[in-house]
């Protein structure tokens, strides 16, 4: 659907017109809102439904022991319904990106170069989305994506911020996300949303149906729902229409050096008529005389502006369902299923095709009709990159499916009048990809051999050569002849790839005995998990590992498949040590353990101790240690793949010799001694091109990543300030034989330094000549354990619920997160390792700081403060609401020849500074009570702020970061519930 902006504030005044709209705020540590506000959960209970008469034990997101409390030595926070419904998103990835604790990158939307698949990444504490576990109803999510759940089926969203090995195993380092289900639901509901940006774009619509029933048998609920929202491409935005290169303190437009006027590398004895040693084609040229009439000197103007074509906005389609219900076989007994399904339909485009002897692995003959520079192109001769710009833009669609079903039975019983409850399921996950990829080339299609030159200007090529694929001339990209050559050399490749989890698990919680503080209670469990993964490319995508190539020329991949089971068994103690003493009120303390066997990495013991003391009613002190680990994920073991990083330095620039066998002569193996070496991606700043190989495909070594995680805090509730609360935690993470893609840039900071086991996967051409010893696409960047990771910090949230006044009823809120430190080893104890301070900095895309950054989404930035706030108001059937989201300063680069130093502009000890960044969000609503009818409007980004500017140089997307900043501009959204 298509909403104008006319359009829009048309429908806006109607809404108003009639009394519409609401608001609610995200919030701070328990993101809570009234049961009055805008959640119209609160009409879902029946009329003659009663409160419950005593108090209900719940498990909370961090522990397996049922307790009434819901402040404990856990951290939880909370976003609930009603602070769901009021940011107008229609996925929850874009919601949870937005709590201060997410950084240092993630996928989402708004990525097109690294996403694009319509799934978003959860980052807490910038350990990356591996490191944190996404739990429904305590379990696990297969996808990890939380756009797979539909946003209609969730109660609430608690988010603990702390590692969890000990309670749920792998994967719970940075913390918990966990989707609490609705439950008990009455009714039906009926949602359409629409928004569109305020540039008449971006369009984006959904609706969902949901109904339920409860009665003494038990109770079922199901939806289904359906979203889109449509693409933008960089070209209709200011700051990314061009890909912007910062060059000393000269902007150029420009970006890549695989352009469609050529960089073709002349022979020694044509280089004196030019002064250079690179030429592109001038516009109208003669591509087959080599003069300066024809030809010049290759440089940044010639550079191709791929941005325009690239998008801020993927296009995203999704239908789903799910179904949530439980039936009660007996008194003590029942039997529940959850299940959700999605379907998801997501592409992104890129720039055309690149073409060309360091990037694609092609060749061109000196004998053909179309070389007039008489020397052979390729490995063994001299370079040239070209692009297919007559070919359009490279796009894939996916199709992706994703369900979820965890089934079994739970009950309890009694023994000795101690209450004990137990669960017994099974949960398996499910996950299809179809990628369609096109807009590549068959490169075998495009004949590049010996040929002979015709009057007329055309080709005659050896028998068996179509008359089309001979007139290619890769010097020349809009000839007629080349342009008819690539059309029929385009070719669409499906390729296919599937994972399976299948969970069992069993548990038992309850009392064991009683002591003068309170009943000890206990929880016990045991899980076995089976993890599966296989990926079938398209034929003419299968990578040539020999070559780093395949017959499309670009994004290979390598047919893998693997997996492994892990077997499980926890126990979790709560004990009341002391209550009711003076200086006492309760202390608590809580033990756990969990022993983990992996098939092929052996076993691991994580334990975890908690204490609660309140001295006073109004006071909760807090503190955990916990032992975390994580096992090497199926894309760390299997994946393969082509990959295009950018590096900004080669050990070897300069080389002179070192001596045989030592650290330094093995990255510089082929590397000419005599100090005239330059890499040519460094010097020219574009991109390489390697293998990425997953741990098991590389043949290297990895292990369990293991550590520990710290907190302190405290909850303030002063009884004396009715409806204020705050509190504030001390955290820390400390994470070693941390399991990563060893980029480029390390790969050969490493191997030069002294890590001599990852100078095994460089490779150089060993080839006499001009690019004798430059990087071969066949070098490979492997998954291995690389160095160690220690970061910490300060979190601190403060809500307040003023008292009620004639004017209506408001409350505040306040989340926010101080980044201590974040600090990367990357090889401790070993000869050359380097730490670096991330914390306060950006990591621009290819240096060796962002090697380490979690999620590869071409940026990783670490802002010291990050924070979120609300205010609220609320009288009648309005609502109102505004939200603030808080980026905090950081900087790109640091004091010449100091590890810290990122060349942001390519100059060593350049320092680019950035302020901070606030998004401000309004939103306003109002309940039709006579038409059991609500409708919301708001705006997200009300005064429409830009992204900051880090040029194409230092970031992969749109020339600015797509993780933590809006790309889209002032937004507005507008919604309409019918309860049934």
């Amino acid at each position: 659907m298509k909403l104008g902006v006319k359009k829009l504030s048309s429908a806006v005044r109607l809404a108003l017109s009639l009394g519409a709209v609401i608001a609610v705020g995200v919030s701070g540590t328990a993101l809570a809102q009234d049961s009055g506000a805008q959640d119209q959960s609160t009409q879902d209970q029946q009329p003659n439904q009663k409160a419950p008469t005593t108090l209900q034990t719940i498990v909370v997101t961090g522990s397996n022991i049922r307790r009434v409390d819901l402040e404990t030595s856990n951290p939880v926070v909370v976003i609930d319904r009603a602070a769901i419904l009021a940011t107008g998103k229609l996925t929850l990835g874009d919601l949870v990106q937005q709590l201060p604790a997410m950084t240092g990158g993630a996928v989402n939307p708004q990525v097109n170069n690294g996403g694009g698949t319509g799934s978003s990444s959860i980052n807490l504490r910038g350990l990356g989305s591996r490191r944190t576990l996404i739990l429904v109803d305590g379990r696990r999510l297969l996808s990890k994506d939380p756009n797979a759940v539909p946003v209609d089926a969730i109660e609430r969203i608690e988010v603990l911020p702390n590692g969890a090995s000990a309670t749920y195993g792998s994967d719970a380092i940075g913390g918990v996300v966990n989707f609490i289900l609705r439950k008990d639901y009455q009714g039906a509901t009926f949602t359409a949303n629409v928004g569109e940006s305020d540039r008449g774009d971006g369009d984006q619509s959904g609706y969902s149906f949901t109904f339920g029933q409860t009665s003494d048998k038990g109770s079922i609920m199901a939806g289904v729902n359906y979203n889109k929202q449509d693409g933008v491409l960089s070209a209709a935005r200011g700051f990314a229409k061009d890909a912007l290169t910062l060059s000393g303190s000269q902007v150029v437009i420009g970006g890549s050096s695989s352009t469609p006027v050529g960089r073709i590398q002349l022979p020694v004895s044509m280089q004196g008529a030019f002064g250079c040693s690179n030429v592109s084609l001038n516009p109208g040229g003669n591509s087959q005389v080599v003069t300066t009439a024809n030809y010049h000197c290759y440089g940044n103007a010639d550079k191709y502006n791929y941005a325009a074509i690239n998008l801020i906005m993927t296009p995203q389609e999704r239908t789903g369902g799910f179904i949530n219900g439980s039936y009660n076989l007996g008194e003590h007994v029942s039997a529940y299923l959850e299940a959700i399904y999605q379907k998801t339909s997501a592409s992104f485009q890129l720039a055309p095709a690149v073409y060309g002897t360091d990037t694609t692995g092609a060749s061109l003959d000196m004998n053909n009709a179309f070389n007039p520079f008489g020397v052979p192109f390729g490995t063994t001769g001299n370079q040239f990159r070209s692009r297919l710009t007559s070919n359009g833009p490279r796009m894939a669609g996916i199709g992706r499916t994703d369900a979820q079903i965890n089934t079994g039975f739970r009950g309890d019983f009694t023994v000795f009048d101690k209450n004990w409850t137990w669960d017994v399921g099974f949960n398996y996950g499910h996950q299809s990809i179809v990628t369609t990829t096109g807009g590549l080339v068959d490169q075998g299609a495009l004949y590049t051999g010996a040929s002979t030159l015709n009057a007329d200007g055309t080709a005659s090529c050896p028998p068996g050569v179509s008359t089309v694929a001979c007139q290619f001339n890769p010097f020349d990209m809009t000839a007629p002849g080349t342009v008819a050559a690539i059309k029929a050399a385009n070719v669409t490749a499906p390729s296919n790839n599937f994972v399976i989890q299948k969970t069992w698990h069993a548990g038992i919680n309850g009392e064991v005995f009683s002591l003068p503080a309170g009943a000890v209670q206990l929880a016990v469990g045991a899980e076995y998990r089976k993890d599966y993964q296989h990926a079938t490319p398209a034929p003419q995508l299968q990578i040539d590992n020999s070559t780093g190539t395949c017959v499309l020329g670009s994004q290979c991949l390598t047919a893998v498949q693997g997996g492994y089971n892990t077997k499980d068994v926890y126990a979790e103690a709560f004990i009341p040590v002391l209550s009711d003493l003076p200086g006492v009120k309760s202390l608590n303390v809580t033990v756990g353990d969990r022993y983990s066997r992996i098939q092929g990495f052996g076993s691991t013991n994580n334990m975890k101790v908690a204490l609660e003391w309140r001295p006073i009613d109004d006071l909760l002190l807090r503190g955990s240690m916990e032992e975390v680990f994580r096992a090497p994920s199926l894309t760390e073991l299997f994946t393969a793949g082509s990959d295009a990083p950018l590096i900004h330095s080669d050990p070897c620039d300069g080389y002179t010799g070192a001596p045989a066998g030592s650290p330094l002569a093995q990255a510089c193996q082929f590397v000419p001694t005599d100090g005239s070496f330059r890499d040519v991606a460094v010097a020219t700043q574009t991109q390489a091109s390697t293998v990425v190989q997953g741990a098991r495909v590389a043949g290297f070594p990895v292990k369990p990543e293991h550590g520990k995680t710290f907190d302190l805090g405290l909850v303030y509730s002063p009884s004396y300030v009715s409806g204020l609360s705050t509190s504030i935690d001390f955290w820390h993470v400390n994470l070693n034989d941390t399991i990563t893609n060893v980029g480029l840039q390390s790969l050969l900071n490493l191997c030069a330094a002294g890590s001599t086991q990852y100078c095994q996967y460089i490779h150089r051409n060993p080839n006499p000549g001009a690019n004798q010893g430059q990087l071969l696409q066949s070098t490979v960047e492997p998954f291995g354990n690389l160095g160690s990771v220690s970061t910490g910090g300060v979190d601190w949230s403060a809500n307040y619920k003023l008292p009620q006044f004639s004017f209506g009823q408001f409350s505040m809120g306040i989340n926010a997160t101080y980044l201590k430190y974040f600090n990367q080893q990357t090889a401790p104890g070993v000869a050359g390792n380097v730490t670096y301070h991330d914390a306060g900095h950006l990591l621009p895309f290819g240096s060796a700081q962002a090697s380490a950054c979690p999620d590869a989404v071409g940026v990783c930035l670490f802002p010291r403060w990050r924070g979120q706030g609300f205010v609220d108001w609320q009288m009648g059937g309005w609502n109102a609401s505004w939200r603030m989201r808080y980026i905090g300063r950081f900087q790109n680069g640091g004091p010449a020849f100091t590890l810290q130093d990122t060349l942001p502009n390519g100059e060593n000890g350049s320092v680019l500074k950035y302020g901070a960044t606030v998004y401000n969000d309004v939103s306003v609503g109002y309940n039709i009570a006579l038409l059991n009818t609500r409708v919301d409007f708001g705006v997200n980004n009300v005064f429409d702020k830009q992204p900051p500017m880090l040029y194409a140089n230092n970031t992969l997307n749109a020339n600015s970061d797509p993780s933590d900043f809006d790309f889209m501009g002032r937004y507005y959204y507008a919604r309409v519930t019918v309860k049934f």
